[in-house]
C-alpha cells in the first residue's frame, strides 16, 4: 500500500507483535532489569499472588503495575503503542526505547520510589558500585569480591529496610566463596575458614583476622 495512515500502521504492528510474541520486543539487560525493579516492588507492596499460593487472604493492592510479560502482552494498546509511530516493519522493532516506554507506567512519584526502594547498584566500602540483580533466583543480590565488603559490618537491606541483599562473595580471581544474606553471622563464623583458604590461594592480597577493620 502506497499510504497507510498511522492509526492503521500501529494497529497492524500491534496485531503483529501479539502474533509473534512479547519476545520479539528488543529485551536486553536494562529493560529488563527495571522490569524485575518493578516486579519486585509490586510483589513487596502487595502479593496477591503470592497470598493467594499459600492460601491466605488477598493483600492490598501495592499500587504498582503488573509489568511480567503476560500482563504487558495482555495490555499493549495501552504501554507500546504510543512508542510505534514510524515502526512499520519487524525489523523496526528493534528501535523501540523498551526502557522508556516501560518507565513511562510509572507516574514521576512512583519512579522517585523505584529508584529510591529498589536501587539500580549498591556502593561498598571501597567504594565500587556494584549492580544489584533482581534476575537472580536469590534476587536482590550482589556479585562482588570478598575483599570489597571488608568493614561491612551488616547486610544492607532495600524495599524500605525490608529485604536483606544476597552477597555472592568471589575471590580476587573472580571465583564463588560464599553466599550469605547475613554478613554479621558470615563474619563471625565462616569467615575464620574462608580467610584461611583464601591466605592460602592468594597470599599477596590483604586476608584481615578483623574483616570490619
Amino acid at each position: 500500500l502506497r499510504e497507510v495512515s498511522a492509526d492503521a500502521m500501529r494497529t497492524a504492528m500491534l496485531a503483529g507483535i501479539r502474533e509473534l510474541g512479547i519476545a520479539a520486543l528488543p529485551w536486553n539487560r536494562e529493560p529488563r532489569d527495571l522490569q524485575a525493579r518493578i516486579e519486585f516492588l509490586r510483589r513487596l507492596d502487595g502479593g496477591e499472588e503470592d497470598a493467594a499460593a499459600d492460601g491466605e487472604a488477598p493483600r492490598r493492592d501495592s499500587g504498582w503495575p503488573s509489568v511480567d510479560d503476560h500482563a504487558l502482552a495482555e495490555s499493549l494498546d495501552a504501554w507500546l503503542a504510543p512508542w510505534l509511530d514510524g515502526v512499520t516493519r519487524r525489523d523496526h522493532l528493534a528501535r523501540i526505547p523498551l526502557t522508556d516506554a516501560l518507565r513511562a507506567l510509572l507516574p514521576w512519584e512512583q519512579q522517585r520510589r523505584l529508584d529510591e526502594l529498589a536501587p539500580t547498584h549498591l556502593e561498598v566500602p571501597t567504594g565500587s558500585r556494584v549492580r544489584i540483580d533482581y534476575l537472580d533466583e536469590s534476587a536482590p543480590a550482589v556479585s562482588v569480591r570478598l575483599q570489597e565488603v571488608f568493614g561491612l559490618e551488616q547486610t544492607p537491606r532495600i524495599g524500605g529496610g525490608r529485604v536483606p541483599i544476597t552477597f555472592k562473595l568471589l575471590s580476587p580471581a573472580q571465583r564463588p566463596v560464599q553466599v550469605t544474606r547475613d554478613l554479621a553471622s558470615f563474619w563471625r563464623g565462616a569467615y575464620a575458614d574462608v580467610r584461611k583458604d583464601m591466605r592460602g590461594r592468594y597470599p599477596i592480597h590483604y586476608w584481615p583476622e578483623n574483616p570490619l577493620e
